[in-house]
């Protein structure tokens, strides 16, 4: 690292799990800067965004000791690199998920290996990029690596039903679907500006999700659904799941619950499928490079107008307040699109 660079930096995190009304759920810190590993970049963080996984683990993991630094979804640029880094420069912009076993990136210097990273896409700000990273790997991921669509394929026609089309991952795949896919596209949505906002994202049809969905699809789909991305609520709705899916029909879930009887499936021998974006690097999989390939591929698709950004709130500056607010709404669970928050 550059002797010009700081040696500490600001970071927000936490010491204990803690409801976010309570002043100590995310603290300022004053860290140091982390040393870039060999396959690492050094990341002079501009732009973050929260996801469900960030109040997930503050709820549920009480640090051992030192701090936790939370935060998987970032942009910035890059100020110093590791020796055996290949991809990146010093000075490229880039946007990025990480690790979720390594600190998160709510700090103004973040270490992340450059296999998970990509170039930010030209014609967005930062925050703009930041929101994408974690949604676009996971939905992508989902499409095309679980469920075995084709990018591209337009003869490939069925119908997808996304739950929670306004959501993070679930308006990134309405978009992917209806850029790269042939398919028909039901979203759910509950509100007046949720189901605008699904449709923005490519939704065809709008169901409610707080309504018994099985009649709702019958009546939006006679023929019956092939896919299913299951953002939340999947052992709420197998059940009509399982009445609406059309036998051999695929059904991908990122949603946590206790248990699942997916025998209910059985009769129409249908698959079901985990889409974890962080299996990659946490089990260091020899194909962890396929995250810097896909963020470069929706970077691509965004530049040429294809994709959009769903970055829909920018809270203001990095900090603990901001930062309360922001797990406050994902918290809710009302959030529309992604809620970011940009510089130090």
């Amino acid at each position: 690292m550059s002797t010009n660079q700081p040696t500490t930096m600001r970071a927000v995190g936490y010491r204990k799990s803690l409801p976010i009304d309570a002043p100590q759920s995310l603290v300022d810190l004053e860290l140091p800067v982390p040393q870039p590993g060999p396959r690492d970049l050094l990341v002079q963080v501009e732009a973050i965004a929260v996801n469900p996984v960030d109040y997930k683990v503050r709820q549920n993991a009480d640090p051992a000791g030192e701090p936790k630094v939370l935060g998987w979804d970032a942009a910035g640029t890059v100020v110093a690199v590791g020796d055996q880094v290949e991809l990146f420069a010093v000075g490229d912009q880039v946007y990025y998920a990480g690790a979720l076993d390594r600190p998160g990136a709510n700090s103004r210097f973040h270490a992340v290996d450059e296999r998970l990273v990509g170039r930010k896409p030209a014609t967005l700000s930062f925050a703009e990029a930041a929101a994408l990273p974690l949604t676009s790997l996971t939905a992508w991921e989902g499409l095309f690596d679980r469920m075995g669509l084709r990018n591209g394929a337009f003869e490939q026609t069925g119908t997808l039903l996304v739950t929670a089309a306004a959501g993070g991952v679930g308006s990134i795949v309405a978009q992917l679907a209806r850029a790269l896919t042939g398919l028909t596209v039901i979203g759910t949505a509950s509100r007046p500006q949720t189901v605008a906002f699904a449709r923005q994202m490519g939704a065809e049809h709008v169901v409610d999700h707080r309504q018994p969905l099985a009649e709702q699809l019958a009546a939006v789909a006679p023929g019956g659904v092939d896919y299913i991305f299951s953002t939340a609520g999947t052992d709420q709705n197998l059940a009509a799941y399982a009445t609406a899916l059309n036998p051999f029909g695929q059904i991908v879930a990122i949603d946590d619950f206790d248990s699942l009887d997916i025998g209910a499936l059985k009769a129409k021998s249908a698959s079901f499928h985990w889409e974890f974006m962080y299996t990659r690097s946490m089990f260091q999989t020899p194909d962890q490079v396929m995250q810097h390939h896909i963020l470069t591929r929706i970077a691509r698709l965004v530049d040429a107008g294809i994709l959009t950004t769903t970055a829909t709130q920018d809270l203001g500056p990095i900090n603990a307040r901001n930062l309360r607010e922001a797990h406050r709404i994902q918290e809710s669970g009302t959030a529309i699109g992604k809620t970011t928050l940009t510089g130090f």
